[in-house]
């Protein structure tokens, strides 16, 4: 009786640890959510269950060898395939690496519930949370000592979407000041386009931002240049 209580206990943790974990990445609006990071943090830390206490009714027959690492093994190894699904390139940009991370992460935490090893699993969650969320707040925090870098971005988009205010939108959502907008129409073209001129400033990765810029199924060309000096 007190070892399937803690084995329950042991569950309710890695319940309780998967779900905070999701619960980030839903917040941010990832495709692994909530429900999906908690049923990998309860299923690993099953698995560690079995492993551990499933197969003890035939460990005292003949020619009967138990490795319970084997078990252990195979769900790092499976989830992989579930981390793979959530990765993809569009437009040579790689996205869902963070998200597929997380989930490896989720993993090992409910197998180290399993394993009797609470104190890793909720050290591990808080780093987690550090990384996720601590990590980019101390970056822009550097990168705010460092001066405003100013450059130019030249882009094509069909019109007709209005689509020029998300773009502008996500400049401004990366840290980067629009100081000039200039729009072209391009009436030499079959389909309805104009080009723009977008002249920023800002100490973030404007390289980020272009990639990001030319995701949008709406826009066709994206130029960065350095910014001309004003005479």
């Amino acid at each position: 009786m007190g070892r399937g209580l803690r084995q329950l206990a042991e569950l309710g943790l890695a319940l309780l640890l998967s779900t905070l974990i999701g619960w980030e990445r839903a917040a941010q609006q990832k495709s692994a959510g909530l429900r999906t990071h908690t049923l990998v943090g309860i299923a690993s830390a099953l698995m560690m269950e079995v492993s551990q206490h499933g197969f003890t009714n035939v460990l005292g027959l003949d020619n009967v060898s138990f490795d319970p690492s084997r078990v252990a093994a195979q769900i790092v190894s499976g989830i992989g395939f579930i981390g793979g699904g959530l990765i993809f390139v569009r437009r040579d940009a790689v996205r869902g690496l963070t998200t597929a991370a997380t989930i490896w992460l989720t993993c090992a935490v409910g197998m180290a519930c399993g394993g009797g090893l609470p104190i890793l699993a909720l050290a591990t969650t808080a780093v987690h949370f550090l990384v996720v969320r601590g990590y980019p707040l101390l970056f822009a925090h550097l990168a705010s000592g460092v001066d405003p870098a100013t450059f130019e971005v030249r882009l094509t988009y069909r019109t007709g979407t209005a689509l020029l205010p998300q773009l502008m939108e996500t400049c401004t959502r990366r840290g980067f000041r629009i100081q000039e907008v200039k729009v072209d129409r391009l009436p030499e073209r079959a389909d309805p386009a104009a080009r723009v001129l977008l002249r920023l400033e800002g100490t973030a990765d404007a390289g980020q931002l272009t990639s990001e810029l030319f995701q949008n199924d709406g826009v066709t060309e994206v130029e960065l240049t350095a910014a001309a000096d004003d005479e």
